[in-house]
């Protein structure tokens, strides 16, 4: 019986060995499929590592400029903190010169109206500068720049004083009435002048003052502080000014002083007039105008 022929197991043998045949054909594609995609699944891998470690790169060079922006900015501003430290020391110490020569001018106030303020010699202070006003009855005869006795002793008073200030600076300045001069001096200008520059010379040459610390100028009849309408007036307007103030506004000082105001100050002339003719006699004493300039 067991000689006998089977039909259906030999079929399904040979079934069976032909599924063997067929899957032993198809297993090198499998395997090759399967190479591929390992290759292509190694190959997207590197290619994404590359873009991570290219990135890394880039972050870390920025990470790097960054740091050298950082430290060149805090060396820049340790360099801000430096300056702004020198100036405001460089402000502190400015301001204790301010501060000292402040008192230092208060001082010379109180001195200067202790020792010459009286009717003829009157002491003011505006916008920091100090003037010592001496009428010109104290320091000069009538249309003369030669300094009376009495003059003489209050400019000895005033260069005393002085010689205690070093750093101030000293402007002299002439000033007359309106009332037309005849004589030696072609006009008030030139006698303005006069008498503030020989002021200065005894200043300088008498009262031991640096002559680096003064200056003159003569104004004439065109800063006057009174009306010269009157005879008070007038007299008032005859003076010589010192005008002491500190070294950084003796220029400004100079520069508006060299500048008046168009509707106060008549524009000066460069080269002044000739002096009038000598009036007619007056009619009677009533219309005769003052000589003293």
């Amino acid at each position: 019986m067991s000689n006998e022929r089977q039909p259906f197991t030999e079929q399904v043998t040979r079934a069976n060995r032909g599924a063997g045949s067929a899957n032993a054909a198809r297993l090198p594609w499998i395997v090759a499929g399967v190479l591929a995609a390992s290759l292509i699944a190694a190959l997207l891998l590197w290619a994404t590592a590359v873009g991570k470690v290219r990135a890394l790169q880039r972050v870390q060079s920025q990470l790097d400029e960054a740091n050298g922006s950082l430290a060149n900015a805090l060396a820049q501003n340790e360099k801000d903190k430096d300056q702004i430290t020198a100036l405001q020391n460089q402000l502190a110490d400015l301001q204790k010169e301010k501060d000292a020569v402040a008192q230092s001018a208060k001082g010379l106030e109180d001195e200067m109206r202790a020792d010459l303020e009286s009717k003829d010699v009157t002491i003011s202070k505006l916008q920091g500068k100090l003037t010592v006003n001496i009428l010109d009855r104290v320091m000069f005869d009538s249309g003369e720049a030669v300094l009376k006795p009495a003059g003489e002793a209050v400019m000895r008073k005033i260069a005393a004083l002085l010689a205690a200030h070093p750093t101030l600076k000293i402007h002299v300045i002439g000033h007359t009435d309106n009332v037309p001069i005849h004589g030696r001096f072609a006009s008030n200008w030139e006698l303005s002048t006069a008498r503030a520059l020989a002021a200065v010379h005894f200043l300088t040459e008498k009262g031991g003052v640096d002559p680096r610390r003064v200056g003159a100028v003569g104004y004439g009849e065109y800063r006057p502080i009174a009306d010269n309408a009157s005879a008070e007036g007038r007299a008032r307007n005859r003076r010589i000014a010192i005008t002491i103030l500190p070294d950084e506004l003796a220029g400004a000082d100079t520069l508006s002083a060299a500048t008046p105001p168009a509707a106060a100050v008549p524009q000066p002339k460069i080269d002044p007039p000739p002096p009038p003719p000598e009036p007619p006699a007056p009619e009677s004493p009533s219309n005769q105008p003052p000589a003293q300039n």
